[in-house]
């Protein structure tokens, strides 16, 4: 990387590294198992947390509501009280470390629901143990772009079936947009904009600490906690409030913008962006070191423009209506005019000669939906999901430049020819 310091510079290959040696240990890639229409599909969890309860909540209105033949059968956690619960509310199998539920041979998709830092290992190894993915955002930690990398090239050669948990994909606006832009109505896209706005922390009043009194032991694996991240002194905050801290997290770059930014990037059909800077920092909350504020802008070698805005530190959105929780409703803008979004209805604002128009919409998203949809892919073996791999991948390296672009104050180049992240 251009005019790294030798800190910087070691830190990336390491990371680097760690990517490649990952990618070698596993060279034996599982298929997809062949899932009947009308077969039971076995669900696992890998982190048992307040996000995942959520899912394990939306598999079961599948299974009771709409007779989805689909069971809750295995849970992971290295948190035992955690995990003790999750399990026996379900009737599952309690497993402390995930590679043993990957081998459960009654687990046929994982829900992956653990800190961010964690999500590409779990991905990789559930790819090429022949598991469905369902893995929540963002896809990888801030850092980790090789194994990022890894994990895409797992899930490809496995041909199994991968949905983001970007929920919001599952509203038919994106959809109907996507197809408005590729008739032309708004003419050659030029810009958009989005962004996320909240009045939270993202510690006391997000993220409730389990046990104040908890600290490492037999029912508290911190070391499988902490994985590839700096080696830290356990606190009951750093471990159930992980979210404030960059060693696990991100702050909004990380935490909120892939709900906001995915529907944009797979509207316009960004793909890689060719720069990406970023600004912003720690505002309001103090007991943070990941950013509360935080404002992305990426060009495209189309020649296109997205930013991406928001704060932690206040929840007015814009006044727009919002479709997703403290989000702004995007704008995107062509040559002939704009798509914005107001309630039940996408309206063109034209620039010159065109007339106005007003498209409706279908649905709003739904989590259930989204779980219905990767549900249905799973059976038909259709990899174009909601929120698929190579969306992933696009969307998380925008995340990652990001990142990259606020922490060194510089510019991030993505080098597409390598699918490398240069620094100038």
């Amino acid at each position: 990387m251009a005019e790294t310091t030798r800190r910087q510079f070691l830190t990336q290959a390491g990371a680097a590294a760690a990517g490649a040696a990952f990618a070698a240990n596993f060279p034996q890639v599982a298929r997809g198992k062949v899932i009947g229409a009308n077969d039971r599909i076995g669900v696992g969890y890998i982190g048992c947390g307040s996000r995942s309860g959520s899912h394990m909540h939306s598999v079961h209105y599948l299974k009771d509501q709409k007779k989805e033949n689909i069971e809750l059968v295995a849970f992971n956690d290295v948190y035992k009280p955690r995990l003790d619960r999750c399990a026996q509310a379900w009737k599952g199998k309690a497993y402390r470390d995930f590679r043993e539920l990957l081998a459960d041979p009654n687990v046929d998709l994982v829900c992956i629901a653990t800190p961010d830092h964690h999500h590409p290992y779990a991905v990789a190894e559930a790819a090429k143990a022949g598991k469905d993915i369902y893995c929540e955002k963002p896809f990888t930690h801030w850092k980790q772009f090789e194994p990022m990398k890894a994990a895409v090239k797992a899930v490809k050669e496995a041909k199994v079936v991968f949905q983001l948990g970007t929920q919001g994909m599952s509203d038919g606006a994106w959809h109907e947009a996507r197809k408005l832009i590729q008739q032309g109505v708004i003419g050659q896209p030029i810009h958009a904009e989005c962004g996320m706005f909240r009045d939270s922390d993202g510690g006391e009043r997000g993220m409730p600490i389990d046990d104040a009194n908890a600290k490492p032991g037999p029912d508290l694996d911190w070391e499988q906690f902490q994985g590839d991240a700096p080696k830290k002194e356990f606190t009951v905050k750093r471990f159930f409030q992980w979210r404030l801290y960059e060693d696990y997290s991100g702050g909004p770059v990380t935490d909120v913008y892939p709900h906001c930014f995915t529907p944009v990037s797979y509207m316009m059909n960004t793909g890689f962006p060719q720069y990406v800077v970023a600004a912003g920092g720690i505002h309001r909350w103090p007991e943070r070191d990941v950013p509360d504020s935080f404002n992305v802008y990426a060009d495209y070698p189309q020649k296109m423009t997205c930013c991406i805005l928001g704060t932690f530190g206040s929840g007015y959105n814009g006044g727009d209506g919002e479709r997703g929780s403290g989000a702004r409703s995007p704008v995107v803008r062509g040559w002939d005019g704009a798509l914005i979004f107001k309630g039940n209805v996408i309206q063109f604002i034209p620039n010159s000669n065109k007339k106005a128009a007003s498209f409706p919409l279908p649905h709003g998203e739904n989590q259930v939906d989204h779980w219905a949809n990767l549900i249905a892919c799973c059976r038909k073996r259709d990899t174009a999901t909601f929120s698929p791999i190579q969306l992933a991948y696009e969307v998380q390296t925008t995340m990652i430049m990001a990142s990259w672009s606020w922490k060194q104050r510089k510019v991030a180049r993505f080098d597409a020819e390598k699918e490398q992240i240069v620094m100038q």
